[in-house]
């Protein structure tokens, strides 16, 4: 672990590899719910790996083009079948994988049943998803913008799908496991925690776990 003990992130949907590690890595894991809705980041997006390469899902939400509003008040669009469209994309691309069929009864649920908000929808989805991989995170709420103890590591902006958005983070280290297309596409790093599940199943803790640089 870090000389600090705590790490404030964003919300996150079906978030990276990279997000489970500081799950992992830290005592306690603040999750900022009063910043103001950004575009293009993993709050309403995660990426799977499909034939032709990385496949980017986003979950849409409503929103006025110049309006600010908190995550936390976010509501999510059913404007598009979104949740039927993302189940079957996942369904042809990890039907195949080891674990699918396992886990498939724990995941589907989510693109079931309609939710209001993108910040519980998010939530309920990690809080599951730590406890299929017995992940015993601690994870708090802000109660105001980035209102966390001296000494949280601000990291709220840190893990993007843009590359050029990205902050550089020397702790992590993507250990490759074996994907779906990897003999087409190669090892596709830091991809949502679905794909490392649907492939590595009970294993996929190991692989988070070494993935974090300690030296």
């Amino acid at each position: 672990m870090s000389g600090n003990h705590a790490i404030l992130l964003s919300t996150a949907c079906f978030p990276p590899v990279q997000y489970f590690t500081k799950l992992v890595n830290y005592e306690t894991v603040y999750i900022e719910q009063y910043e103001n809705f950004p575009k293009q980041t993993y709050r309403n997006r995660y990426e799977i790996s499909g034939a032709n390469g990385v496949l980017p899902l986003v979950v849409p939400v409503t929103k006025g083009r110049d309006r600010k509003i908190n995550i936390r008040d976010l509501k999510i669009s059913y404007d598009v079948q979104w949740q039927r469209n993302h189940w079957r994309t996942l369904f042809s691309a990890y039907n195949s994988s080891p674990f699918f069929e396992y886990y498939c009864d724990d995941i589907e649920p989510f693109f079931l049943k309609p939710y209001k908000f993108l910040f519980d929808f998010n939530h309920e989805v990690l809080t599951a998803i730590c406890s299929l991989l017995e992940i015993e995170a601690s994870l708090l709420c802000t109660t105001g913008f980035e209102e966390v103890p001296a000494g949280t590591i601000n990291f709220r902006e840190a893990i993007s799908p843009k590359q050029h958005k990205a902050i550089n983070d020397p702790l992590f280290d993507p250990k490759p496991y074996t994907q779906v297309f990897s003999e087409k596409s190669g090892f596709l790093p830091n991809l949502s925690i679905l794909d490392l599940l649907f492939n590595e199943g009970p294993n996929s803790v190991q692989v988070i776990e070494n993935s974090i640089r300690r030296d």
